[in-house]
């Protein structure tokens, strides 16, 4: 071969990984949830999905956005309490925690966390806390997520509960504190603004 069609060859080459380089998996992205009382920073574009919590005798509205970008799925789940069923905020919080986090055998005092601060939509700076959790493996998947539990009352007496989360799924064990530190994931929880 001759030199040109070489040099061509390399030129493509290089333009190719400069630009495959250039385009990053996450398309960060703002999405105002109005209906559900937040804004917050999603790597993609989320699916939103609307269901009725069942809980002691009574139907709850819970909504979900999500959007998986490979190994990781960015979760906000929001349930809202009518000023009738505020009474029933602690027990259902409690419940909600203890449900994840006995799936990774630990509890609210055993589980690794960090004290940590949300901001809301007019600036306030709420303390709260994440957990660090991993699951029993599977033997062929490993499984990690970061979670956050936000209590917010409503002007209506009413209340929202947010559960901000990412699950890592993956074939090799991370350490859930270190690796969810890395600012993809610390921007989807520091750029979460309840109302």
């Amino acid at each position: 071969m001759s030199k040109q069609p070489l040099h061509r060859l390399g030129v493509f080459l290089a333009f190719a990984f400069l630009l495959a380089a250039c385009s990053p998996k996450l398309d960060w992205r703002t999405v105002q949830s109005s209906q559900e009382g937040y804004s917050a920073l999603f790597p993609g574009k989320p699916e939103k999905i609307e269901r009725r919590l069942p809980y002691q005798n009574q139907e709850i509205p819970q909504t979900l956005e999500a959007v998986k970008i490979e190994d990781d799925i960015y979760s906000v789940s929001t349930i809202h309490l009518s000023k009738d069923q505020i009474a029933l905020a602690p027990k259902l919080l409690e419940q909600l925690q203890n449900n994840l986090l006995g799936r990774a055998g630990v509890n609210t005092e055993t589980a690794i966390s960090e004290n940590t601060f949300y901001q809301t939509a007019n600036r306030q700076r709420p303390p709260a806390k994440d957990y660090f959790l991993e699951f029993k493996s599977t033997g062929a998947v490993e499984q990690s997520m970061r979670v956050r539990w936000i209590t917010r009352v409503t002007p209506n007496n009413g209340a929202w509960i947010y559960q901000l989360s990412v699950l890592h799924t993956a074939p090799a064990r991370v350490d859930a504190r270190k690796f969810f530190s890395e600012e993809a994931y610390s921007n989807f929880f520091d750029e979460f603004h309840p109302e």
